[in-house]
């Protein structure tokens, strides 16, 4: 006999449905509250079935020692805007199952120039657990500064940490 499925915390008691604006609205609070992207300030653009766009300033903050826009910075706006798009467009139901990040590999092109990158990410297949992603990082000037492709798979519902159960909110899907 199999142990019951574990209990959802009560921020995920309230379901949306997918493919609808409140979905979308879900997914973008669940990221807009992470401590780490509220550090480097995402806003999300754009977020349906083709694209997902998410921008980010570029501040002293997210700087390398180089004073260059720093690889990690660039990699979580690859994972936020790819995962946002797989979580979009796959099984992902927010209080049902979780979606991971199983693999993501970044090419850095070139230093970014401006104020602003954004990230845009488009899934290439979604299959019943496993989601692709390719995603390009563009600088104000709409040159290409990162390509990244990007893998996610929809698992079990799992229990967040503790820690991240006390930083939870009613907004906040399991992502």
């Amino acid at each position: 006999m199999s142990d019951p499925p574990p209990e959802r915390p009560s921020h995920l008691s309230h379901v949306v449905a997918r493919g609808t604006p409140e979905f979308a609205e879900a997914l973008r609070n669940a990221f807009k509250e992470t401590p780490l992207h509220k550090l480097l300030d995402f806003e999300f653009l754009q977020i349906d079935d083709e694209l997902v766009v998410v921008e980010m300033p570029v501040t002293a903050g997210a700087l390398n020692s180089g004073g260059n826009l720093h690889g990690g910075a660039i990699a979580t706006l690859v994972d936020v805007a790819a995962g946002t798009a797989a979580a979009h467009n796959s099984a992902f139901v927010p209080g049902e199952n979780t979606i991971v990040t199983a693999d993501m590999h970044v090419r850095y092109l070139g230093r970014a120039k401006g104020t602003r990158v954004r990230a845009e990410a488009q899934v290439m297949r979604a299959g019943r657990q496993l989601v692709v992603v390719e995603c390009r990082v563009l600088d104000e000037d709409g040159r290409i500064i990162a390509f990244a492709d990007f893998s996610s798979m929809v698992v079990p519902f799992r229990e967040p940490l503790p820690i991240a159960a006390e930083a939870a909110t009613p907004e906040s899907p399991d992502l």
